[in-house]
């Protein structure tokens, strides 16, 4: 624009800038070019000079304080009645000339990648855990293997033990595995870290069969979501005792917590469904059946129903654990 009106000055700035919408000073401002001043830093009056500075770093390599700490330096050359510099001072110097360090070898932990896991139908995705049901005495429990179909919430697995090792989660799993009846290659089986998830014999058990391992972030626990919000459910669920009388009496609750959780449990995550309408593919004709008894209502006594005929809400299409982050803003083509 500017060049513009630099070519056709004979029609006068003044008329092309009004035309342009382009102020004249901006003009004008453009035809100085700026040369950029160099700036240079102003030295503290307080700063020590080059010789006292290479003095300070003589110091402090030398065999008598290079094992020292700066403070104990300065406190030693003050009892013998000299003064350098402040320890700060000192740790600035060391830290210019990268000094500075840990001298003891650090535990640097690695980067955990964020696990992301997508199920779009049953037996695509599985999620496992292990929760502590207190026995009769204090320093006693009972230890519940849960292994759960994040898509449908369905409870395809779990087994009561008093110990939990990697031998009893690969029984779990191979069991599990063959109750199911799914094809393997390209199930994944989430988990925590705890030390039964990555023992050598169910990693083997993974490799042989053909599923894929993931595993949570060490420390974060919502990781591993779903299982946790089933072992809640177990837990807060009515008629869940504070102890159990022996490992008989857990069992026989968990087979009636499951057996309800499983067919009778309206779960919230999956529009109302039970987890067993989900997981064997029945959802379509009960919601269907839902709508129909809706409808009906509507039809018999439709000034009940101000917004008009109610809408049957369906299950979500997939299921994440970690889903990617949203796009800020969504790009419009026209």
């Amino acid at each position: 624009m500017i060049a513009a009106v630099a070519e056709h000055q004979d029609a006068g700035v003044a008329w092309l800038c009004r035309a342009l919408s382009l102020a004249p000073a901006t003009y004008y401002r453009a035809q100085r070019p700026t040369v950029p001043r160099e700036r240079t830093k102003a030295r503290s009056p307080r700063a020590l000079s080059d010789v006292e500075r290479n003095r300070a770093l003589e110091l402090l390599h030398s065999e008598r304080f290079v094992d020292r700490r700066p403070e104990e330096i300065v406190a030693t050359l003050l009892d013998e009645g000299t003064y350098v510099c402040a320890p700060r001072t000192m740790y600035r110097i060391l830290a210019a000339n990268r000094e500075v360090r840990e001298r003891r070898a650090q535990t640097r932990h690695p980067q955990y990648a964020k696990p992301e896991l997508l199920a779009e139908a049953p037996n695509e995705v599985w999620s496992w855990d292990i929760t502590k049901l207190l026995g009769p005495e204090k320093g006693t429990y009972y230890c519940l293997y849960v292994v759960l179909d994040i898509f449908s919430r369905y409870v395809v697995g779990w087994m009561l033990a008093r110990t939990e090792n990697g031998e009893l989660a690969t029984r779990l799993v191979r069991e599990t595995c063959a109750k199911q009846g799914v094809e393997l290659r390209g199930l994944k089986l989430h988990s925590d870290r705890g030390t039964p998830m990555t023992s050598r014999p169910l990693s083997q058990l993974l490799a042989t069969l053909g599923m894929e391992r993931s595993l949570s972030r060490p420390h974060v626990s919502n990781d591993n979501p779903f299982s946790e919000s089933q072992f809640k459910t177990l837990k807060y669920a009515p008629g869940f005792p504070a102890r159990f009388g022996s490992f008989e009496d857990a069992l026989a609750h968990c087979e009636r917590f499951f057996a309800w959780y499983n067919q009778e449990h309206r779960h919230g995550g999956i529009a109302n469904l039970t987890p067993a309408d989900v997981h064997h593919g029945h959802a379509a004709h009960v919601l269907a059946a839902r709508e129909d008894v809706l409808r009906t209502a509507f039809t018999r006594n439709p000034e009940r129903f101000t917004r008009g005929m109610p809408r049957i809400s369906s299950p979500p299409a997939a299921a994440w654990i970690n889903p990617p982050p949203r796009p800020l803003y969504s790009p419009v083509y026209s």
